[in-house]
């Protein structure tokens, strides 16, 4: 690990550069001079709480004793903490006309004396900007790709484990349908094979069968029935997929959402996980594609019909565009054709993204 100096160096050492800059320059300065620069380095101080208010207290010293630094300083600090363009450009200006024009105002310059007067003035305004401009689209990308790593380890943990889910389902499916049934068969033939036994040692053995075939039975469903919950306990990562779960799931998704409206609390098992699934796989994709954008989810039923809808903003802040086969979407849209409901999913009108769930109240 790099070591990195702690915050309290980086504001310190502007107003360290300013105020030896204004030391230097002390023996040729008039007393006004002397105080208009020390009181726009000792600003600088307060530059990350007040970056508009501590470029406005160092222009005057910019201007009246030409001390560059802390208008700088104050110009590049207001460039990493502000994106509006035209906010950036007039403070620009301002700083390269507070440099280009002296105070008092010269009578006679000469035209090379104006040319390279506007030179350092662009530069002196223009390189702080460019500075904080790099600086913070810097700290946004870092930002940014971490979310990113963050996001994509979450979705394939969970990729992982819905695998695991749909092998334990698929095997207690089989288990249920194909061994519980021979069992059963084998139990009810040793049932008739008891009744109608000719002598008392079949009858015997007749019976063992059958009162084994029956424990057999009772430990085969209790096998399917831990198969089909293995893996659906509460985690940090993967809640328990049921409406219970969802205030915890939006409050803890990583990003702005808010959670309206409410449903039925007997629902079955399948419509629960399936209302789950939707909104986690919606937060999800919102927050790998919509960084900074709010995100509204709505639930609601009728008499008939269940309702979900997870609808986003515009992204705020800038995107990565990442390869994606919408494997989640098509999961999504399968689980509510099972269950007998519609999925749709696209871009709203705004720039924002909308996915809708709609199931029938009852049972599957």
């Amino acid at each position: 690990m790099k070591y990195r100096p702690p915050s309290w160096v980086f504001d310190l050492a502007p107003v360290v550069l300013a105020a030896l800059d204004t030391w230097l320059s002390a023996r040729h300065a008039t007393p006004v001079e002397f105080g208009t620069a020390a009181i726009a380095s000792l600003a600088l101080l307060l530059r990350r709480f007040f970056p508009l208010t501590v470029l406005a207290i160092t222009v005057p010293s910019l201007v009246i004793s030409q001390s560059v630094l802390p208008a700088v300083f104050a110009l590049y600090t207001v460039a990493l903490h502000h994106r509006n363009r035209w906010l950036l450009t007039g403070c620009g200006t301002v700083v390269a006309l507070g440099y280009a024009i002296p105070w008092p105002p010269m009578l006679e310059v000469s035209h090379d004396d104006v040319l390279v007067g506007v030179i350092y003035a662009v530069m002196a305004a223009a390189a702080p900007i460019f500075l904080g401009r790099l600086r913070r689209t810097s700290t946004e990308l870092a930002s940014r790709l971490d979310e990113i790593e963050q996001a994509r380890e979450h979705e394939r943990l969970l990729i992982e484990q819905t695998t695991l889910a749909r092998e334990r389902t698929q095997l207690a499916r089989e288990m249920h349908d194909v061994v519980s049934h021979q069992v059963s068969l084998i139990a009810v033939s040793a049932g008739a094979l008891q009744v109608g036994a000719p002598d008392p040692g079949t009858k015997a053995a007749a019976s063992t069968i059958r009162e084994l075939s029956v424990t057999t039975l009772d430990e085969l469903r209790h096998m399917v029935t831990l198969l089909r919950a293995s893996g659906s306990g509460p985690t940090e990562l993967t809640p328990q997929p049921t409406i219970a779960e969802l205030d915890r799931l939006v409050e803890t998704s990583g990003i702005t959402a808010e959670l309206h409206g409410e449903l039925p609390a007997d629902l079955g098992a399948p419509q629960q996980r399936a209302i789950y699934r939707t909104i986690q796989e919606a937060l999800t994709n919102a927050r790998k594609h919509a960084p900074g954008a709010k995100v509204k989810v709505h639930i609601g039923h009728s008499a008939d019909r269940l309702a979900v809808t997870v609808e986003n903003g515009r992204p705020t802040h800038p995107t990565v565009r990442l390869p994606s086969a919408q494997h989640g979407l098509v999961g999504l849209r399968e689980r509510a054709e099972l269950l007998g409901g519609t999925f749709e999913a696209g871009p709203t009108d705004s720039g924002g993204y909308r996915v809708h769930l709609r199931l029938p109240t009852g049972e599957d």
